[in-house]
Parts: C-alpha cells; structure tokens; sequence
C-alpha cells in the first residue's frame, strides 16, 4: 500500500469525509498531469526517427510525426509530445558519432538533468560513445535502454544468406554480440539490450521494452506513461483498463462526499465536470478518440468504416 491510500484510509477512519473528498481529487490531478520526458538518441539512419513515431503510436506521414529519411545536421534537441498526452515528451537527441565525443559535456548540453531515462539506439553494431554514453548516465543514476532497431531488416537479410535458417537462434546471437560488445567497454554494468521493429511493433521486444520502462519508472511516473502507450497488445490494454478501474474508486469516493457534504469549491458542477474530464481521459488513454482511431487507420490501412463497425459507439468520443 503506497503513502497515498495510508493517508486515505486514514482519513476515512477519522470520518473526515471533507479531507478524503479533496485528497482523491488531488491525487488524480496530480497523477493525470505529471511530466514525463524521454530522452532518444544515436547515429543518423539508426531508425531513431521512425522509433520516436512507434513510441507515440504515430505513423511516419503523419504532421505530428518526427521527420525520417533525412541526414541529421541539426545539434539542436527535437521535442515530440504525445499527440493525447502533451505532459509526455519524447526527446530526439544529436547523435553520438564524433571522435571529439565526451559524455558528460554531451549530456550537459543537451539538458541531461530533465530526462527521466534515455533511450539509446544503434541498427548495427553499438559503438564505443555509445558504450561511453551508457556509462555516464549509468553514472548519474538515470535510467537508459539499448535498442536494435530495424530488427525485421536483419532477419529477412539472414533468411536469404543463412543456410538452416533458425529466426530464434538469430535473434539470440544478435543479442549476445550487442551485450558483448557492450561490456567490453568499462563501466558499462549488464546493459538492457531490446530488439526491436519500429515498422511492426507487435513483434520482437518492442512490448518488453515498454514493460521494463514501466517497471522501473517511479511509481508516480508509471502509469502516467501507461495511458500514453499506444495499444500494441491486448496486455497493454488489460493493463490500462486495470489502472483506469483502480481510479474509478476515488472519482466514486469523492462524488459521493460531494453529494452528501458541501466541501468549497467543490460543487455538483464541477463534480459533473470533473467525471466528463475523466471520461475523456478514459477514451484518450484506449484510443478511442476520433484523432486516435485516425492514426490507428493510417498505421493498419484499415478503413475508419471498419474499425468503428467493430467498436461500441458508446464508448467512441461524442461528437
């Protein structure tokens, strides 16, 4: 049980209903607004681009989309928030590959401080500033990730070249060779190696790398990240539809004071609003607004037709 349902409890039991009432509501504006930054960085043409989209839920035509296919010559930090969810930030960083490169002047120019972890990521082979960079941030007791992008490349190349072809043995001596290469450099302490397909994201290690985010993360941060994952799996859908549950309590709890007990402020309008907001959220957090199942159209050229023959219209964004 975390400080914030002892507190609750505790102010239950001493019929301060008032106290509880301003406390769930408190509490769930706190969670629903906190920021969350994330760091992305690595060479040019390392599929950074197209794996800050994946992140995001975002297509790679789409407006709001991190632009891919270009040589990087920018030094500058690019911020991409989350199209539902703008209080959640994806950080594309310059890349690492100079032979001048020093860490920790790199992580200072590009505000290192603000970032809750990084994600570091590489098509090939992971180079030595890479190894350096982990090290330094390792260092500061920051979080990172390592993540071989454009997996589904390296699979089809070794299907056409590989005599006995075995898809897991693959994935598994690209991995070892990753981790290999890693500790190799010092002060690198058993890195977190994902592979990943930012093109086909229900494959791989992409909803893995999701679930060691999560699980790392604060506990203050770690659903406030949940709701702005895009729904790659009925398990990160089972775990939002948990989460939104365990707040339907406290919206419960406090409505209920509201009706019972004038608290200030805290009148059956703003109740009424309150509730709508958290429907809102509801939808947001499952995809279902009319933006979000646009985007989910053009990532699985599936018409809008078909996907809302297949959803409930009482759970679609009213119009």
């Amino acid at each position: 049980m975390d400080s914030f349902e002892k507190d609750m409890k505790a102010a239950i039991r001493s019929n301060d209903q008032g106290l509880a009432a301003q406390m769930a509501l408190q509490h769930l504006e706190k969670t629903e607004n906190l920021p969350v930054n994330i760091a992305v960085t690595g060479e040019s043409g390392s599929g950074k681009s197209t794996l800050i989209n994946a992140l995001r839920g975002v297509d790679n035509t789409d407006e709001a989309a991190a632009p891919t296919g270009y040589v990087e010559c920018t030094k500058e930090v690019n911020e991409y928030p989350y199209p539902e969810f703008p209080n959640i930030t994806i950080s594309d960083l310059p890349g690492v590959g100079t032979s001048t490169f020093k860490a920790s002047d790199y992580l200072n120019d590009v505000g290192f401080a603000k970032f809750d972890f990084f994600i570091i990521v590489s098509n090939n082979r992971f180079k030595e500033n890479d190894g350096l960079l982990a090290a330094e941030i390792q260092k500061m007791n920051k979080k990172f990730y390592f993540v071989r992008s454009k997996i589904d490349d390296t699979i089809n190349a070794a299907k056409r070249t590989r005599k006995g072809f075995e898809e897991e043995k693959t994935l598994k001596e690209i991995k070892e060779n990753c981790i290999a290469e890693l500790e190799k450099i010092e002060n690198v302490k058993s890195p977190k190696i994902f592979l990943v397909s930012s093109l086909d994201p229900e494959k791989y290690e992409f909803e893995s790398l999701f679930n060691t985010i999560k699980e790392e993360l604060p506990a203050e941060l770690r659903e406030t990240l949940l709701h702005a994952l895009p729904n790659i799996s009925m398990n990160v859908i089972k775990e939002k539809k948990a989460a939104l549950e365990a707040k339907i309590k406290w919206r419960a709890l406090a409505s209920a004071v509201v009706a019972a007990v004038p608290i200030p402020g805290t009148s059956v309008m703003v109740d009424l609003a309150a509730t709508i907001a958290f429907v809102k959220d509801c939808q947001k957090s499952l995809g279902l607004t009319k933006e979000s199942l646009i985007r989910l159209s053009i990532v699985t050229n599936v018409s809008m037709e078909d996907i809302n023959a297949e959803i409930n219209p009482h759970w679609l964004e009213s119009k």
